[in-house]
């Protein structure tokens, strides 16, 4: 099977390669050889959040002062 490659880079995968693979909307990409390989992943929401806190610097600690400030000081009801 062919796959052509687009001027903007892009691929589009045949289904009955992509029926082999477990249901991903995303895919590894690594070289070997002179090969291209996609591994089909699953990405877990908690771990992107965990992946953006740790890229802004914001700890464990962090998060539980925040949390307890929040409850130290409810907002006032309607």
């Amino acid at each position: 099977m062919l796959a052509k490659l687009t001027a903007k880079n892009q691929l589009t995968l045949p289904k009955s390669v992509l029926a082999t693979c477990e249901k991903a909307a995303y895919f590894d990409v690594t070289s070997e050889n002179g090969r291209i390989v996609l591994t089909p992943v699953r990405i877990n929401r908690a771990d992107a959040v965990r992946a953006k806190l740790a890229e802004l610097g914001i700890t464990e600690k962090d998060a539980a002062d925040a949390l307890s400030w929040v409850r130290d000081h409810p907002r006032p009801g309607p």
